[in-house]
């Protein structure tokens, strides 16, 4: 459908020669020219015909007697148009159109779309924002729980994650919108002047300048509706999506591991640095007693040196073991993001070491393979590398569109610079792709790489993690083992230096060999010290292969240190 008018039309000189220079300026009128466009698109043909003619171009005498009628102020162009109340009809016109245009699609295309990976699970931040600040309390000792709460809220890594999930999950809108219909106004304005060649009835030649302004507005509808590329690009979207918040998951799971290993790692530097510091007041008693023994003619003066030598190793350790629990106060500290004060200890009587359950290795490694987000972050790309394959197939296909378009245009024939006009179109638009050079083959052939390459990574992970979930889960059981063996030789190092220093007055052993079971001891109190950490760091990483890693976890792990 066609509607073309005239605003006005001289007599059409036969042109020999036309030359004719165009200069572009600024538009500023854009904006007013868009509403009345769209005000223009949606009513009949016809009346937008007579509105063309005597409305929106009305000749320069009568514009001030129409402003005045209107009561509106005049809204004067370069060209001498005015625009009355041709603005707030657009408006209106335009509001309702667009109404029902979105009501058609929020009932039909836009429901399907929409309804595209539904299923896809998506982090919600209202979940871990309520923890903010009911974190750390200044007046209690910090514990695991405690910190861990702390860490999901202010660890950087772990924000930076969620920040990535969230524009991961922008893919999908993006890729919908693609099937969505889509509303463009252009629009052009340029000051033409024009010189003209032509030849009278007498074969006379005669030159004729004219200058004028002419303008073109278009308003363009478009709704796809077979492209089956983009059709692939919205599935693989929802992948995509899919594997941003499988990645959330891991850097959650990692984070738990981080946690928990930070703050074994302080709590082990506390310990050694007792440990360090029981020694040197066992040390400087034993020195005492050595140099008394010395001065009374019952010592040696090789009991004396030798106390001094390891109390001077002593200072050696506590010096470095101070720097260590200063190091690791501050790993805590950057993980909560704030000053934390004294941590939870160990309390070996609440400290129960439980074996895995399900005691099966294979039934951990099954669960790793079915919930780790490593691999369901993996089986997401490999899905997504699928859709690529079929959107790259796809560029073979032929794409059809609707398109509704209604453009106005006033001065733009050289032969009749004065003329308008107005033209509205509806119809289909057919796309066949022919040849592309080879490209489309090639991006098959790449897709189909990234989709075999994704399975690959696949079953190489699923290796990784029986070999992982083995370790852990060892870790465990002979953890609980060493742990066991290792109390019985603290009791067994206690007697033997209670034997020896029996024996050294009773003149059978001499101050050397207490010296040999204290440090024995000592060293036994750091292994287990060690060893029953240990076991609780490979009971959080066993967890987290699984995907197991949340506050009931820490929580027992927590009470267990007496956090």
């Amino acid at each position: 459908m066609q509607v073309l008018r005239t605003a006005c039309c001289r007599p059409i000189v036969h042109t020999a020669n036309t030359r004719s220079r165009a200069r572009r300026f600024s538009l500023q009128a854009v904006p007013v020219l868009a509403v009345v466009m769209c005000g223009w698109a949606f009513p009949s043909m016809p009346a937008l015909a007579q509105q063309a003619g005597a409305a929106t171009m009305p000749s320069a005498s009568a514009a001030p007697a129409t402003v005045a009628a209107s009561g509106a102020a005049p809204a004067t162009r370069a060209d001498g148009i005015y625009f009355p109340e041709a603005l707030h009809r657009g408006v209106e016109r335009l509001q309702g159109a667009w109404g029902s245009v979105r009501g058609v699609w929020d009932g039909t295309v836009g429901k399907s779309l929409n309804e595209t990976g539904a299923g896809t699970p998506r982090w919600e931040p209202p979940a871990v924002q309520g923890l903010a600040d009911a974190t750390v309390d200044a007046s209690r000792p910090l514990g695991l729980l405690q910190t861990w709460q702390a860490a999901m809220v202010n660890d950087p890594t772990l924000r930076a994650a969620r920040a990535q999930a969230v524009a991961g999950r922008e893919r999908l809108p993006q890729a919908q919108s693609q099937l969505r219909p889509s509303l463009s106004l252009s629009a052009s304005r340029f000051k033409n002047d024009s010189e003209r060649d032509s030849v009278n009835f007498l074969g006379q030649s005669q030159t004729t300048n004219e200058r004028y302004v002419s303008q073109n507005e278009t308003l363009t509808l478009r709704q796809p509706l077979y492209r089956q590329p983009q059709q692939a690009a919205v599935r693989q979207a929802g992948y995509l999506v899919q594997d941003a918040e499988a990645v959330l998951a891991r850097e959650t799971q990692n984070l738990g591991i981080r946690v928990t290993g930070i703050y074994l790692e302080a709590l082990l530097s506390r310990d050694q640095l007792a440990l360090v510091q029981a020694q040197k007041a066992f040390l400087t008693t034993q020195l005492d007693a050595a140099r008394k023994g010395l001065a009374g003619g019952t010592g040696t003066r090789t009991d004396v040196d030798e106390v001094q030598a390891r109390l001077d190793l002593n200072r050696a350790q506590e010096l470095e073991a101070m720097q260590q629990v200063e190091l690791s106060r501050r790993q805590v500290q950057a993980l909560v993001n704030r000053p934390v004060g004294e941590l939870a200890r160990l309390e070996p009587a609440r400290l129960i070491l439980q074996s895995p359950k399900p005691t099966s290795v294979e039934e951990w490694v099954s669960m790793a393979v079915a919930s780790s987000p490593e691999v369901r972050s993996l089986q997401a790309q490999r899905d997504a590398s699928r859709e690529e394959m079929a959107k790259a197939r796809a560029g073979h296909l032929p794409t059809l569109d609707l398109v509704a378009q209604v453009q106005r245009s006033r001065s733009e024939n050289l032969n009749s610079p004065q003329s308008g006009y107005v033209n509205g179109s509806v119809g289909l638009q057919l796309n066949v792709p022919i040849y592309q050079g080879g490209y489309v083959d090639s991006v098959s052939r790449q897709a189909q790489a990234e989709y075999l390459r994704a399975g690959e990574l696949i079953e190489a992970l699923r290796l990784d993690l029986g070999i992982r979930v083995h370790k852990e889960h060892r870790g465990i059981t002979e953890g609980i083992a060493r742990v066991q063996a290792l109390e019985v030789a603290v009791r067994s190092a206690d007697v033997a230096v209670d034997s020896a220093r029996k024996s050294v007055a009773a003149g059978t052993r001499t101050l050397l060999d207490v010296l040999n079971a204290e440090q024995q001891r000592v060293q036994v109190l750091r292994d287990l010290a060690q060893a029953r950490y240990m076991t609780l760091m490979a009971t959080v990483r066993l967890e987290a292969l699984a995907g197991r890693v949340d506050e009931g976890l820490m929580a027992r792990v927590g009470a267990a240190l007496g956090g």
